[in-house]
């Protein structure tokens, strides 16, 4: 009883007025979906507008908690408000309803919760604009408003329940079923993606596992997709550095690989592996690779010595000799 008098207070002290309702609202008509991995506990959500900047507009989460979708006509406060209840313990659906029932607006208002539980709650308001629906399925709700057709939703279920890989790439592919079924009636703009972990871990900054935007581009689901791949690739690269920091230099080279396979063409990825390798004493194989590196931009050559310095290259005053000759 103490819980829900709390949770009465606080949903009163923060209703949604009318007054704000009049206030100016973003029109981000749009496609998002929620969603959470079953094996590692991490949430998502994803968002794809003609609107500029819809990740800073639609998306919310927090680890341990929940993730949150809020969009149509948007009221914002849906995202910060129902994490807070979602935390003190109400489900989504009682997070959900009671943010609804103080909203002058919640007609207009399309708004998806999912907890850490995996559990959903979907508001699709009767004056969102046609086309406009959603659905849910385990673990995941997808919705969307102002479509072209009315298949968008479903066909965004489908996708995500079939695609294959992780969070980031199921969500993707939830996306790109959106468009493929003509998504927004007036184009693309903007897309995101939040991925929390499902358990907190103390520490904010390692609580979200991948926060990217694209705030204006031709082809937003496109550019998205390019920098989940770099995300990744830079997400082996600071493991890697990890492993180099604290002298693991085996582990760090096979780090080093990982990111490589996924952005070859990055001069960076392949300095630090071929830094690694010269640690690892293997000459043979990072003399040809720094010397292509410096052969591009020689400001790599004035870096190495400076490595030394600081410790993150160990080599022997006549090998780095050699280096500087490359």
């Amino acid at each position: 009883m103490k819980l829900v008098s709390f949770l009465f207070i606080f949903i009163i002290s923060q209703t949604i007025t009318a007054q704000f309702y009049k206030k100016a609202e973003p029109f981000t008509h749009t496609y998002s979906i929620v969603a959470r991995d079953s094996v590692t506990g991490d949430m998502a959500v994803a968002v794809q507008s003609h609107w500029f900047s819809v990740g800073s507009v639609v998306t919310y989460g927090k680890a341990g908690v929940g993730v949150v979708a809020t969009q149509s006509l948007v009221n914002p406060s849906y995202g910060p408000k129902g994490l807070t209840l979602m935390e003190q313990g109400l489900s989504p659906e009682q997070a959900l309803n009671a943010l609804l029932q103080n909203d002058a607006g919640e007609m207009f208002r399309q708004v998806a919760f999912l907890n850490n539980d995996g559990a959903v709650a979907t508001h699709t308001g009767r004056k969102c604009i046609d086309e406009a629906g959603h659905r849910q399925g385990e673990n995941f709700s997808v919705q969307a408003n102002m479509m072209l057709n009315n298949t968008v939703w479903d066909a965004m279920a489908i996708a995500f329940e079939s695609a294959k890989g992780d969070l980031s790439q199921r969500v993707l592919a939830a996306l790109k079923a959106a468009e493929n079924e003509k998504g927004d009636i007036r184009g693309k703009q903007s897309a995101a993606i939040l991925i929390v972990k499902g358990e907190a871990t103390g520490n904010s900054w390692e609580d979200v596992v991948m926060d990217l935007r694209v705030e204006d581009h031709e082809n937003p689901i496109q550019e998205l997709e390019r920098l989940i791949k770099i995300h990744k690739a830079y997400d082996f690269m600071n493991k890697g550095d990890l492993a180099m920091e604290v002298g693991d230099t085996k582990e760090a080279e096979n780090l080093y690989l990982e990111a490589q396979k996924l952005f070859p063409d990055n001069l960076e990825m392949k300095y630090w592996y071929a830094i690694n390798l010269l640690n690892n004493k293997d000459f043979n194989k990072a003399f040809p690779i720094l010397k292509t590196i410096f052969n591009k931009d020689k400001n790599w050559k004035t870096l190495t010595k400076r490595l030394v310095k600081s410790g993150l290259l160990t080599i022997a005053e006549k090998k780095l000799a050699e280096v500087m000759q490359l």
